[in-house]
């Protein structure tokens, strides 16, 4: 499986769409809006941009996306207007991969640029606000050196850039039977090929960043991880060993090929805050200006509930949608799945999910880190303590 050729959030509005199921998303961006809002502060307050480069890295379809963007865009203008500035213009550069929905996110900015101009009084190009598409892998060179001033990235750096060497369909040996991500009952191969994967990914997002901003830039990044050293406890991975189990569960009914879910392994990887920081000193470019973890409701908190039948059904369903807006295209590219299989598979999660949820209430954990690119003048030795937030 090419990752970078196949994996896409589900496109367009429909019921399994993306954009209709990603709640949990709107979550997350919620988490770091005060933590967007303080980076921005600090850079617009010690730099006096006249053009100020913004890239949205992982930035898939829908409404999220450009929620974001209008939040950056009112900070910055604020700050201006209290330091008696000129309001920057903004060049704002969308990311994802090539199979990412760029129309449907394109189809958005006409009722964007409206709202700019009518509620914000930014007016139309060549005034102040430029959006451009880049499609490609965060993990290598995306904009030119020193082009840009403030990078986000949600919900998107948890995807690796391949699936694990060792672990791929094509290998001799399958090392995962059974399972599509790390699990308890995973060999400690499996473990280290995830993880070596991660180190080298995250390394080089990480360098190609340090290239792309301007001394003094800001990045903010949020993603999913876990509490734990351990990759096996149940918030780094357990979402993943229920959807091993319904597809091992369509196996039993005929529907899939055994060989089939031996030899898929998810391209993810839940990292620790260990982790994290020895790869950012390792590179050695960015200070670590703030680093926090939150818990988050694998349905985003909807569902208070799951004691009851309905309660239960309805949390198991939404988590189902939410998981299947991501993760159909890998599968379907994998198992080659028929709509039905597809929809049998996702009642047989859903179940499962719902069961699970009503015995133990167990959460992702989503970090976001605050990263400053080193200047000169900043004093290196004035680090924040981390603060975490369970």
């Amino acid at each position: 499986m090419e990752v970078v050729q196949v994996l896409h959030m589900n496109k367009g509005n429909g019921d399994t769409s993306y954009a209709k199921n990603s709640t949990v998303q709107r979550k997350i961006i919620s988490f770091g809006k005060t933590i967007i809002e303080e980076a921005l502060l600090e850079l617009s307050s010690n730099y006096d941009i006249d053009s100020m480069g913004i890239a949205d890295l992982g930035c898939s379809t829908g409404p999220n996306t450009l929620s974001v963007i209008s939040q950056i865009m009112d900070i910055v203008r604020a700050t201006s207007g209290h330091l008696r500035r000129r309001v920057p213009e903004f060049r704002l550069f969308f990311n994802d991969l090539y199979s990412n929905d760029f129309n449907s996110l394109f189809m958005l900015l006409p009722a964007f640029y409206k709202m700019l101009k009518e509620e914000k009084g930014i007016g139309l190009a060549p005034s102040q606000c430029f959006i451009s598409g880049v499609p490609g892998s965060f993990y290598g060179r995306l904009f030119p050196s020193n082009s840009l001033h403030f990078v986000y990235s949600f919900s998107s750096l948890h995807w690796l850039s391949q699936v694990p060497v060792g672990l791929e369909s094509y290998a001799v040996k399958h090392l995962n039977k059974g399972k599509v991500y790390i699990s308890k009952s995973s060999p400690q191969s499996v473990v280290n090929a995830y993880s070596s994967q991660f180190q080298a990914d995250f390394s080089q997002f990480i360098k190609s960043r340090s290239q792309e901003l301007v001394p003094g830039g800001r990045m903010v990044l949020s993603f999913l991880g876990r509490k734990s050293i351990d990759p096996t406890t149940e918030d780094g991975c357990y979402q993943w060993e229920l959807l091993a189990e319904a597809l091992m569960s369509l196996v039993k009914e005929g529907l899939i090929e055994e060989d089939k879910v031996a030899s898929f392994n998810a391209p993810y990887y839940a990292p620790c805050a260990e982790e994290l920081k020895v790869e950012i000193l390792k590179e050695g470019s960015f200070i670590i200006d703030r680093l926090e973890a939150f818990e988050v409701d694998w349905d985003g908190g909807a569902v208070a509930d799951t004691h009851n039948e309905q309660g239960k059904m309805m949390v198991g369903e939404r988590v189902a949608k939410t998981i299947r807006a991501v993760v159909e295209s890998m599968l379907e590219s994998h198992f080659r799945l028929g709509q039905d299989t597809m929809d049998v598979l996702f009642i047989k999660f859903a179940e499962i999910v719902g069961n699970h949820l009503s015995k133990t209430r167990t959460k992702y954990i989503n970090f976001v880190i605050s990263l400053v690119r080193k200047a000169s003048h900043i004093n290196l030795e004035a680090q924040p303590m981390d603060v975490f937030h369970f």
